[in-house]
């Protein structure tokens, strides 16, 4: 545990104004074998604060993310429909910008590989940037060249020493998980080729806010961004979003293009002066709009915790599919243990014969549920609950129901 720095990491102003406070919950990925269980497990403050200057929604530095990402349990290919996302994705963006053998591909957070295989079936050169070891090796295994680095200044001078500069660089789902934003898209700017490319992914702050999705905050997690803000961490290295889409992974994301301000080959389009617009008429220069959102989880919670006790007094078996950090989130924050969910059930092989943090629900294989036949199959990674449900649907043989609690709880 690091010592908490309560100020604003974008902007250094000092943070007082709660957006939620969640209480306290382990680190959300920290699953425990069986010889943990009778040992002490450290829970940490989820207390996620507004900045009244720049308005980014964050959570202070409680861990380090040396201590969070190191060796890490989340592999992206256990998910087909990410697949399908990243080799859309690589389809689109090479179609768009003319990506060829003579181009180079750097991927920040690049995980097991999921992406930049598409990339490497083109010819296209790529490098992976992937700050855990058990992850990395996975991709190298997949030929996909790795650095085992965190991504900031200090790693891309090593890379210009080697005069390696990118045409186009990714990022899915990172900008979230660092702590120091500055130096992050700093490092960026100075890997980026003159009329090179950046795309980032990430989960959008109003669609968090509009469909209840609190359990998408966790450690891992340490800032959670608007468009409006995020244009201006951009903006600071001198760095332009020239467009912007709105993409329905993980419950609603954006996925940001960005050149660099010198660079008059792309035009910044209509989508960003609109969603720019929509989100200052939606109220997110106001703190009122950020600090309503406490109120409505706590209501969130509480149709939550009706559902699981009305469906046990009526003597329901119900389990979880998926062992996801946001399904920790929600079940530690609401205070659901195996009283309520007996077990839960993931593809990932890393995951199976562990127990979530703090709940010490136990995870076993998908055929679990085939074996005990649950009255209700809890759906926490909702995210994927169509092609959970697809998955899974030899459940309504025996009159089984699929539970999806976010945004609202919704019996199907």
């Amino acid at each position: 545990m690091i010592e908490t720095n309560n100020s604003c990491r974008f902007c250094n102003n000092q943070l007082q104004y709660t957006f939620v406070d969640l209480g306290s919950s382990p680190l959300a990925n920290s699953y425990l074998r069986q010889d943990q269980l009778n040992k002490m497990e450290p829970f940490y403050p989820l207390h996620v604060y507004i900045c009244d200057s720049c308005f980014l929604v964050q959570l202070p530095e409680i861990e380090s993310a040396e201590n969070i990402f190191s060796n890490y349990v989340y592999f992206s290919s256990y998910s087909e429909s990410w697949l399908r996302h990243a080799e859309n994705y690589v389809d689109m963006v090479t179609k768009r910008f003319g990506y060829t053998a003579k181009s180079f591909v750097v991927e920040i957070a690049s995980n097991d590989g999921y992406l930049l295989q598409y990339f490497v079936q083109r010819g296209i050169p790529v490098l992976g940037i992937e700050p855990a070891q058990n992850v990395a090796e996975v991709a190298r295994d997949k030929g996909i060249p790795t650095l085992v680095r965190f991504f900031n200044t200090s790693t891309v001078k090593q890379l210009a020493q080697e005069n390696k500069f990118a045409d186009l660089i990714i990022g899915n789902n990172v900008l979230a998980h660092v702590p120091d934003l500055n130096d992050f898209v700093e490092g960026m700017k100075i890997l980026l080729k003159p009329e090179g490319i950046i795309t980032m992914e990430f989960p959008h702050l109003l669609r968090l806010i509009e469909e209840n999705q609190f359990d998408t905050i966790y450690h891992e997690h340490f800032s959670y961004f608007s468009f409006m803000t995020v244009n201006r961490i951009f903006e600071k290295q001198d760095l332009v979003i020239f467009d912007v889409e709105e993409l329905p992974t993980h419950g609603g994301s954006l996925r940001i293009y960005v050149r660099h301000r010198d660079d008059t080959s792309k035009p910044v389009t209509e989508n960003v002066t609109e969603l720019l617009t929509r989100e200052n008429a939606k109220g997110f220069r106001s703190l009122a709009f950020y600090q309503s959102f406490h109120f409505q989880v706590i209501e969130t919670k509480r149709r939550i915790l009706e559902f699981f006790i009305n469906a046990k007094r009526e003597g329901k078996s119900i389990v979880g599919y998926g062992a996801p950090a946001k399904g920790n989130t929600l079940l530690n924050y609401c205070g659901i243990r195996t009283d309520f969910l007996e077990y839960t059930v993931d593809r990932n092989p890393h995951k199976q014969g562990c127990y979530l943090p703090g709940s010490r629900i136990p995870i076993y294989h998908p055929d679990r549920i085939k074996e005990t036949k649950p009255d209700y199959v809890v759906i926490l990674p909702w995210n994927l609950k169509d092609e959970i449900m697809q998955q899974l649907s030899y459940i309504r043989y025996w009159n089984g129901k699929f539970v999806i609690l976010i945004p609202e709880v919704k019996i199907i």
